[in-house]
Formats: structure tokens, sequence, C-alpha cells
């Protein structure tokens, strides 16, 4: 077995012992052991909870909990401070374990839809990590390693996990702070309480902020209005970023529109031409793909971008039905 196999192989072996241990012990992981542990730490219990945070995200333990703890333990932003470097400490060493132990075999392997999806993970970049860490639709340690399977930068990674992972944590610290608070009869515990209620409140409603100003400056064309457009001289260049095999698929594509891939946009904006005031519709299936280029090419400098609305399965349904009512 050559040497960087076998090395692979070990760590794989230990992080699945951690990660069996982990599981075995979840149990324990509670705020009364963990503030005896720290007790005993002396001054070194802020770095050594952040430590501990790292291991722990990294063998998939609930870091809501820690949070929470790290709040009542350390106070509201000290707390939330802590957590949020251990936390960005623990998933970046998740992404570099994903990346040296299985980036390589994915990239050689993913073909299909999983192909599309890393590129088009990869084209957003750090604005994706961004996305996942405010939106927390999916398990934060699973994503962790999930990214490190990607060629998105080390670094771009890091620094968006640890800003955009802020409002999360400190919400999670002030309410771990305001329980603390309300359990010794502090005098500011109604005030706490309601302010960390306000920053989960905040915390909930960002997701629609964020999918707001992803949509922001994103003009869409319906189907109809498109076909009139086409029939004009001067009608937009039509840019249809599905991959090469879905281009001439059964959904086809309109004609006259260029075919460039989502995820080879960026090394072919040339090829649009100098101008960027030229305008654009993008393309694709529905409108998923085209959403994502209209971002890479607003930051490219291209001013006038507009989406087919539903993408090309839009098109051929109103298609379809101008033919049957013409033939009826």
């Amino acid at each position: 077995m050559k040497p960087g196999n076998a090395a692979r192989l070990g760590l794989a072996l230990v992080l699945a012992a951690g990660l069996l241990l982990g599981y075995a012990n979840r149990e324990m992981l509670d705020a009364g052991a963990l503030s005896r542990w720290l007790a005993a730490a002396g001054a070194w219990a802020p770095l050594a909870f952040m430590l501990f945070y790292a291991v722990a995200t990294v063998l998939f333990l609930p870091g809501a909990v820690l949070t929470l703890a790290a709040g009542a333990l350390f106070g509201a932003v000290p707390g939330a401070l802590y957590s949020l470097s251990g936390a960005t400490a623990g998933a970046t060493l998740a992404f570099v374990i994903a990346r040296y132990l299985a980036a390589d075999w994915v990239a050689r392997k993913a073909g299909g839809r999983l192909k599309q999806l890393i590129a088009g993970v990869e084209a957003e970049g750090w604005r994706f990590v961004a996305f996942v860490r405010l939106v927390p639709l999916f398990p934060f340690n699973l994503v962790n390693y999930a990214l490190g399977l990607t060629r998105i930068p080390l670094t771009a990674y890091a620094a968006a996990s640890f800003v955009c992972m802020f409002p999360g944590a400190l919400a999670y610290a002030w309410l771990g702070h305001a329980g603390r608070e309300a359990l010794v009869g502090g005098q500011g515990a109604i005030r706490n309480a309601l302010f960390a209620l306000a920053l989960l409140a905040f915390v909930a409603f960002l997701p629609r902020l964020v999918r707001q100003y992803r949509q922001s400056g994103i003009r869409w064309i319906e189907a109809g209005s498109l076909k009139g457009r086409l029939e004009q001289r001067d009608g937009p260049l039509l840019l249809d970023v599905r991959t090469a095999g879905d281009f001439v698929g059964p959904l086809g594509h309109i004609p006259g529109a260029r075919n460039i891939p989502l995820e080879e946009l960026t090394a072919r904006l040339a090829e649009l031409g100098p101008s960027k005031q030229q305008a654009l519709t993008l393309v694709c299936r529905t409108h998923k793909r085209s959403q994502a280029a209209a971002l890479q090419l607003r930051q490219a400098g291209f001013s006038d971008v507009s989406i087919l609305r539903g993408g090309m399965e839009q098109w051929n349904r109103e298609r379809f039905t101008v033919a049957r009512e013409t033939n009826s």
C-alpha cells in the first residue's frame, strides 16, 4: 500500500473511532459536566472550551448545546466569540479532513448530477458557504465535510464561516446567558430573555433576507415576452447555461441560443463580447442554474441580464399550448 493511502486509511480509522466514541458518550454532554470540567481548567477554561468545541464539531456532536452552555458559563458576548472560534476551527478541520481523505476520489468518480452539483457549488464559492451558514437548511456538521469535497478555497471557506455563523452564535449564547440569569434570579433576566428571543427571531428571518438579497437586481422575463423580443432586430443574446448534453437533449433549445455551461461561464466570459451593456437572457432547464449564472455575470460587470422564468420547461409548455390552440 502506498504511504499516502496508508495515511488516509489511518486517519479514516481514527475518525471513525472518534465518531463511535462520541456517539456512545453523547449523553454526557451537558452543561453541568462541562461546567465542572471548565472549572478545573481555571484560567485556561476559554481555550479548553474552544478546543473541545472544535473536536466536538469534527465528531458530529451537537454544537447548539455547547453554544448555549458557553453563554451561561462565560457570558453572552464572550460565550458567542468562544463558540464561534471553536466552531470555525472545527468546521475548518472537518473541511480539511474531507478534502485530504476523499476529494481526489470524488473528483475522479463524480459524474452526472453530482458533478453538476459540485461544479455549481464551486462556481458560487464563498457565497455558497455564506448562504448555508446564514440559512441552516442542512446539518452543520455534515456540511463541513461535504464542502471539503469541493475545490472552494480554504481561506474563503473559513472566513465566510466565521463571519456568517456569528448571528446564530450570538443568539444561542445570549439565550444561554438569559437562562442562567433567570435561574439565579438576576435583575436583568427578563431583559436578557427578551433580547435573546429577538435575536432568535432575527436569525429565523435571515433566510428570507438572504433570498431577497440573492435575487435583488435580477430581472425575470416570461416565455411570451421573450418570444416577442426575439422577433425584434435588437433582441437579447440568448445564453443557455445547461451542459452541452442537455442543450441538445430532449428539451431542445431556443433557436439562436449560445451554449456556455454554468461550470465554464467564468472562464469563457470573453466569448460574450467586449460590451457589458448588451442585453443577455439566461436559459436553463427551469431557472435555478440561470440564477447562479446571473450572479456571476453581475459580478463581472454585465448590467442588462434577465432570466427566462421556468426555463426550457416553461418555454416548451407555452410553445405546445400555442400549437394546440392554432390547430384547434
